[in-house]
């Protein structure tokens, strides 16, 4: 195949599973829109979580809350973090406790009863970031999982699902940056309608 026709098939792959998403995801992302303006309304934050690109997912999601989502809107600043931006705490908590505790150990202390934390693994397998959920459910803390493959083990310690059913890590990339693209667009317009 050639590289035009290889492009094309990428990004008909993608196109087809965003539709697929869009139409067998629409109650489940309602489900976290409702779950985060729950714990926003009671005075509680979004935590994000995930490795290498769902790493960069995690702090540019964060990011759109807490400072701008859309140019057009204005609106507070919304409690939201990712717990993947300090590198002092990441290298510190890799050395002194393995990086499987890379999320759970500051979620411990920063996250508190009525959080959301959002884990995002295209494999579902991330150690790190199953640990973190593991956590965050003992803690009160409302888990979603932002998920590809089959999801497991992630999926048994996820409050909610976005699982993208998908194999290949691009794809599925492309689908958890639509995925919280559309929850935190759909937030934000009920927060600017009935504002915190």
């Amino acid at each position: 195949m050639t590289e035009i026709g290889r492009f094309a098939a990428m990004m008909t792959k993608s196109a087809d599973l965003k539709r697929r998403v869009a139409s067998e995801l629409a109650a489940a992302v309602v489900g976290v829109i409702d779950a985060c303006e729950t714990s926003l309304r009671g005075g509680g934050k979004l935590m994000f979580c995930g490795n290498g690109g769902s790493a960069a997912d995690s702090q540019h999601l964060a990011t759109e809350m807490l400072i701008r989502l859309r140019g057009a809107v204005e609106r507070p600043s919304i409690a939201a973090l990712a717990l993947t931006l300090d590198p002092a705490m990441l290298t510190a908590v890799g050395n002194d406790y393995g990086y499987d505790m890379a999320f759970e150990r500051p979620l411990r202390g920063l996250g508190r009863k009525g959080d959301v934390l959002f884990g995002i693994t295209t494999s579902g397998r991330s150690p790190n970031v199953v640990r973190a959920l593991t956590a965050a459910r003992e803690m009160g803390i409302v888990t979603v999982g932002l998920l590809g493959g089959a999801g497991e083990p992630a999926i048994a310690h996820c409050d909610h699902v976005l699982l993208v059913p998908d194999q290949e890590t691009a794809r599925i990339q492309e689908c958890h940056i639509a995925l919280g693209h559309a929850v935190l667009e759909l937030l934000e317009d009920r927060l600017v309608t009935r504002p915190l």
